[in-house]
Formats: C-alpha cells, structure tokens, sequence
C-alpha cells in the first residue's frame, strides 16, 4: 500500500522536475526529446511561477502525454487543472495516479470530492479504509458526511463526536459540521443548542456560520433572538444577503434552511470551511484549490464564489476569477458583490472600458445600491475622469438619507474629484464636512492641508492640519512628505530636510517625493545632493505629477532659471 505523500509547494515541485524529466528521455536508445515536449516543459515552469493554472495544467498535460509515467508531471497537471476550474480532467488524472499506485494528498482529494460530487459515499468510506489520506479534517469529516449520505444519521453522529474528541484541533470544525448534519435531518434544535456553544468547545462561526445559525433560530421560531445575534454581528449595514434575512426575522418569517441539502453539499461545507481558514500568503494555492472543489459539488455556493473570485484576483488571474464570478445565479442575494467582483478583475486585466461599462449597466440595474455608484466613482477617479466621478459619487450620496461618520470616504472620495477637476470652491467645503465627521483622519487632514499649502491660504491652519496627520500616521511617506513640503514652501528650509529626507527614507522610488528632496537641499545649499534627488527622481518616472522636462532643467541650468524658463512658481 503507498501511503499518500505530504502537500509542497508547487513552485517546490516544478524546481525538482528537470532531473525527472532529462533522465529517461536521455535513456531512451539515443533518441531525441519528442518535439513540443521541452516546449511543454518550459512553458509549464513559467506558468508555476507565473500563478497562471489554466497554462500550466496545459503545459504539464502535453508533457504528460510524451511521459505517461512521470508523476509529477501528473501532479502538476492535476493542480492546474482544479485550480483553473477544470474538475473533470483532475479527477480523471487523480484516479490515474490512483491507478498507478501514485497517490498524493491533493490526489486524494481530488478523488474524495469526486466521490461525493457522484454520491458514491460508500467509496469514500471504502477509500479511506485502504488508507487513501486526505487530510485530518477531510478525512474526518468525508466519513461523517458519506455515512449520512448512506442513510446513517447514528453513524455520521458516532464520526463526529470521534472527531471531536479525539482531534482536538478539529473540535470546532467538527461541531459545527454535527450542527448542519442535525439541521439537516430537521432537529434543529439540537442544531441550535450546539451552534450556542453548550459543550466546553466553542464553535467559531464564520460569517456564513452565523447566517445558518440565524436561520436556524428562525426555524425555531426564534425570531428576537436571530435577530439580536444579526444586528450584533452586522450592525447597521449588513449586505444583501443579510439584510434579506433580516428583514424576514423583523416579519416573523421562518427563512428555509438551505446550507446543507445533502451529503454533497455537507461536504462542499467542509472544503469551504478549509479554504477560508487557510488563506495567507499570496502564493499559496490551498484555498484555491478548496475553493475550487467546494464549486465542483455545489456550483451556486455564493460565498465559494466570491471567495475563489478573490483569491484568483489575488494572484492575478483575473480571466479566472471572470469565469467564477459568472458563476453566481442572478436571483441570489450575492449577484450584486460577484458583478461588483467582475467588473474589478476586468480593470485588472486592463479591460478598463468593459470594466467601467459593466458598472455603468450595473448601476441602472440595481439605481437603489450606494455600493455600486460608489464603486463606479472610485474606478473613474482612478482613471483620472474626475467630473464623472464626482457625479458618480453624488449619485451614492443622494441615496443615503442621513448622512453619518461612517459614510466620510465618499465625501472624502467626492471632495478629492472637485479638487482634481479644478473646483476648489466645492472641494474645500466637502473636505471641511467630512473633518466634521472624522476630525482625526490623517488622510483628510494631509490633503486638505496640503492643498490649503499650495493655494497659499490658511497657512497656519494648514500647517497644523499636516502635523496632525503625520502623528496620525507617523510612517506614511506621502503625508511625511506633506509636512516637508509643507515647511518649504514656508520658507522653512532647514526644518524641511530632515522631514523630507524622512520621507524620501519611507518611499525611497516616489519620484516626486525624490524631487521635493532635491528642491529642499537646493534651497539650503546642498546642490550637489539636489542635483542627485532630481537624477533618482527622472530615474523613477514617469509620474502624473512629475514635469520630467522640468526636472532635466533643474539639472542642467540651476532650479531659478528652470523655474523662470518654465514659467513655473518659485
């Protein structure tokens, strides 16, 4: 029997290939490396690094074809594959390598959703029995979840309680799982004591955990209290989907129990579970590939959909993360974020125009959402098309019907685009509504300030302004900056440089941070350092905000005569 070999990373991997692969080509009576295959090859190794699953599940499947029996080109593949959405074709890889006596964890899993994703509960069993590991909680769980799916409520709870008590570390997730099993069969009572935390171990609820519990709660006619657990946990502002749920408590309406409709979906649950609590580090596949499998068994998963939706925008497969989003059905409550999660990975990918139009759509769709006006508003202030902007953000504004603190960035947001469109006279009054609401944020303080510094109005306001922002955020460059520039532009020279060295220190590329630290050491004299600042500066350009050919002046005939030359403020 081969026992399964733990999960590495893939990068790990695909760094132990090239001896694989080179020694029984070499081997082969003299012959050559088949055409394509290195191709293959090389092309799959760019991928890995790359995060780019639907090339790399291609790249290693061509170089498994011309080397069937390679297993980690058939592991790499597998991966590529789940990763990419692909489930069929890394179930059929997965049963290959069990075929082979190749069996992986990631193989294994594979094998176990596909088990369940075909209700062959008795397989899964089976399959473990003959010590095809997936995993502590998928194992544990996978026997509690096929046994009900069996028929066998006695003996899915006998799994549980195994798993609690004998792996402490899953306890939590365990229970949990017991509590949807319970709901399902329709004990919801029972469901709702051990979702309250009546054993010693407590149950730490996800977000969607606590909507089930809701739901629960609801089913038990249980209304305040659902309610009381919503309003705590979601406040004010709960999404769509919450606040659906809670305005039918507020009715007195029992809402459908509908997490788990099956031992599929029990499952789906569990790989969902996994990928919420392995996320860390960028380059870490996990969540991905449990995200992935969790849609393989339940497609119409909502929060599987804008999970793996932003995982994939995270590692920057955005055509990806598009094809997943599209997943979620128009009629459930999370349309709204998945559109709102497309319409993002299309600016991503550099589709700005698709991406400003799908929100343009969104908006006369859903003309009652804040959240969409205030989104649009941010990616046509992105794109520097300010007077859109601005109108985009008014249009969120108006919606709201009493305007409080927690709504300053979209006053903040709208201030900035009058600002930018040359409106000084609507921006300086927007800015100075939302200190209003957050007096202290170091964000509204520097800007504000810093515009008051430029315009050469309320210096002494403004100054203040700028030294309360930088104790606010002591370790922010571009507000540092502010307070350099901020004491320069006062005549402040010898103050300033310490300042703006500061600066340059925190956001050593920042061309323009580079270019102020120049024009401070001219100022006092240093020019030799000044003409080096504006050197590092055109070395780290383009920048909005930097006039290059300027720059180059400064260099070459002094800063006076450049700024006399250019017509340009002294």
């Amino acid at each position: 029997m081969n026992l399964p070999i733990p999960f590495v990373r893939i990068a790990a991997i695909a760094a132990m290939c090239l001896p694989t692969f080179l020694q029984p080509v070499a081997a082969q009576e003299g012959s050559l490396i088949q055409p394509g295959f290195a191709s293959a090859f090389l092309t799959g190794r760019i991928a890995v690094a790359s995060d780019d699953f639907a090339r790399m599940a291609q790249s290693y499947d061509a170089a498994l074809e011309a080397d069937p029996g390679n297993e980690t080109f058939r592991e790499l593949a597998m991966q590529g594959w789940v990763l990419s959405g692909e489930f069929e074709r890394a179930a059929a890889l997965a049963a290959e390598a069990a075929a082979q006596g190749e069996m992986t964890q990631i193989a294994a899993v594979i094998l176990q959703a596909d088990e369940f994703k075909r209700d062959a509960y008795a397989s899964v069993i089976a399959g473990l029995q003959e010590g095809r590991l997936s995993g502590p909680l998928t194992d544990a769980m996978g026997v509690a979840w096929a046994e009900l799916g069996k028929g066998s409520m006695s003996d899915a709870i006998a799994a549980f309680e195994a798993a609690i008590s004998e792996r402490v570390e899953l306890a939590p997730f365990a229970l949990y799982h017991q509590a949807l099993a319970h709901a399902f069969v329709g004990d919801m009572e029972r469901a709702a004591d051990i979702l309250a935390g009546e054993s010693d171990t407590t149950v730490n609820l996800s977000r969607r955990g606590v909507l089930t519990h809701m739901t629960i709660l609801s089913q038990l006619g249980r209304f305040d209290e659902a309610l009381e657990l919503g309003e705590t946990i979601f406040g004010g502002t709960p999404d769509d989907d919450a606040a659906l749920l809670m305005d039918a408590l507020r009715e007195e309406q029992p809402v459908p129990f509908t997490t788990v409709t099956s031992a599929r979906d029990g499952m789906a649950e569990v790989y969902f579970s996994l990928a919420g609590a392995l996320i860390g580090e960028p380059g870490d596949w996990l969540p991905i590939i449990y995200g992935q499998l969790t849609l393989a068994l339940r497609p119409d998963h909502g929060d599987a959909i804008l999970l793996t939706g932003q995982l994939l925008e995270r590692v920057e497969q955005y055509d990806l993360a598009d094809q997943i989003y599209g997943m979620m059905p128009q009629d459930n409550p999370q349309y709204l974020g998945a559109q709102l999660g497309r319409a993002n990975a299309l600016y991503q990918s550099g589709q700005v125009e698709d991406a400003v139009e799908s929100l343009v759509s969104l908006s006369e769709l859903r003309p009652d959402s804040v959240l969409v006006f205030s989104s649009l508003g941010d990616m046509l202030r992105r794109e520097e098309r300010y007077e859109e902007a601005a109108e985009a953000y008014t249009s969120a504004i108006d919606l709201i019907d009493e305007i409080e603190a927690r709504h300053w960035v979209l006053l903040y947001t709208r201030a900035i685009s009058y600002e930018r469109m040359g409106e000084w006279e609507l921006a300086e009054p927007e800015f100075r509504r939302t200190l209003e609401f957050v007096p202290d944020e170091p964000q509204v303080l520097n800007y504000l300030g810093y515009s008051l510094i430029e315009k050469r109005t309320n210096l002494d306001e403004a100054l203040d302004m700028i030294e309360r922002a930088v104790e606010g955020e002591p370790d922010s460059g571009y507000i540092t900056d502010s307070l350099g520039w901020a004491y320069y532009r006062l005549g402040r020279y010898e103050e300033a440089v310490p300042v703006m060295e500061r600066a340059v220190e925190l956001l050593p590329r920042d061309p323009i941070l580079n270019d102020h630290l120049g024009d401070v050491y001219w100022a006092v004299g240093r020019t030799r350092e000044a003409r080096f600042q504006w050197r590092r500066a055109l070395s780290f350009a383009p920048h909005p905000d930097l006039d290059v050919d300027l720059v180059r002046r400064k260099l070459e005939i002094g800063k006076e005569p450049a700024l006399e030359e250019f017509d340009a403020e002294p």
